[in-house]
């Protein structure tokens, strides 16, 4: 048997490092519950995303596996659960490609963009609508990266989307006095 013996200790680190770096893929301990997660929302809202706040430093966007280092404007169209100013700005990317919910509503997954790396879909179409279900930061900022792999951004087809219907309907559920 021949032994191989790395020239460098360095190399040995860096080929391990690199090893573990994409062995694991975002996961969560319990299932997604889009019931639980529009409960717990501080704010839902359907917005369109506008244009960069703090664009990319290049011309093509590096990707991230955390949040996004640029910020996008987003208008907001409609507050199904406030309070909310008429603008917002979140972390993202913007592209010229959507990126729709491949599932039936209630979405129980992230849509495609959201399947790998953060646990959260980061990108928004140009002048696309979204649902945004967002939880206020002690900051008082909000955030959309607070239900990992859950459909808390979802790029929507119409104002009569099924998505956005069922989330308008629950959220009326948890509004309800209970006697």
């Amino acid at each position: 048997m021949a032994v191989v013996k790395a020239r460098s200790p360095v190399i040995a680190f860096v080929a391990l490092f690199l090893a573990s770096v994409d062995g694991y893929a975002c996961s969560r301990r319990d299932a997604v519950s889009s019931v639980d997660m529009v409960n717990h929302a501080d704010a839902i809202v359907r917005a369109a995303a506008v244009e960069y706040v703090k664009p990319p430093r290049r011309f093509f966007p590096v990707w991230t596996d955390g949040e996004p280092d640029t910020t996008v404007r987003f208008e907001v169209l409609e507050i199904i659960r406030g309070p909310m100013p008429s603008l917002l700005i979140l972390p993202g990317y913007l592209s010229d490609w959507d990126d729709f919910n491949d599932h039936v509503p209630p979405y129980r997954f992230v849509r495609p963009n959201g399947r790998h790396g953060s646990c959260y879909a980061n990108t928004y179409r140009e002048g696309g609508q979204f649902l945004l279900i967002l939880k206020k930061k002690p900051s008082g900022d909000f955030t959309l990266n607070w239900y990992g792999l859950g459909p808390v951004n979802e790029q929507l087809h119409s104002i009569d989307d099924p998505w956005l219907l069922w989330v308008r309907e629950q959220s009326k559920k948890r509004n309800m006095p209970i006697w």
